[in-house]
């Protein structure tokens, strides 16, 4: 989640905070009679039920928020678990293809979206020995460029959950099961 609706969201809750506790004191100062207003019961009664709902409205913001901040974890979580187990089988996938350091140095560069002439520029070799390096790999790979590189390793990657499935609270399993 962003940082700016974050920071709107507590804003809205202080704001509502603010409200109720406005509501509340003037509703318990009209029902105690320290405060003389002209208007008659159910006009205290109307109050006292806006404020009510204004309560109802911060538990609501403030589920909300929780709720936000949950799958805001849970999405961290699974991307460093996904950045994890890309980075484990790009190199299990290497060794399996043996390639020597410098192809496996080319290949991630190149997984990277780096051109030819950046790489050569980065590892300070010509652009002749990347291209040749770049062969290799896709021949070691079994795959025609870059492109199907790419494709085998995120292929590989989504083919299995990278978290074991999310247990579900008893209300949707009782409901599903109905």
């Amino acid at each position: 989640m962003q940082k700016s609706a974050l920071f709107w969201l507590w804003l809205l809750l202080v704001v509502q905070v603010s409200c109720a506790t406005f509501f509340v004191f003037d509703a318990a100062a009209d029902w105690s009679g320290t405060e003389q207003v002209a208007s008659t019961s159910p006009y205290h009664a109307l109050e006292l039920l806006v404020a009510l709902a204004l309560f109802g409205g911060l538990l609501a913001t403030i589920l909300q928020i929780r709720a936000l901040a949950r799958r805001h974890q849970q999405i961290s979580r699974q991307l460093d678990v996904a950045s994890g187990a890309f980075a484990t089988l790009i190199d299990q996938q290497f060794t399996d293809w043996q390639l020597s350091t410098a192809e496996r140095d080319v290949a991630l560069l190149a997984i990277k979206g780096l051109a030819v002439a950046e790489i050569a520029a980065l590892r300070q070799t010509k652009e002749g020995t990347i291209k040749a390096q770049c062969a290799a790999v896709y021949r070691k790979a079994g795959v025609t460029g870059r492109l199907q590189l790419l494709s085998y390793f995120i292929e590989e990657l989504l083919a299995e959950p990278l978290l074991p499935d999310q247990p579900e609270p008893a209300s949707q399993t009782s409901s599903q099961s109905q």
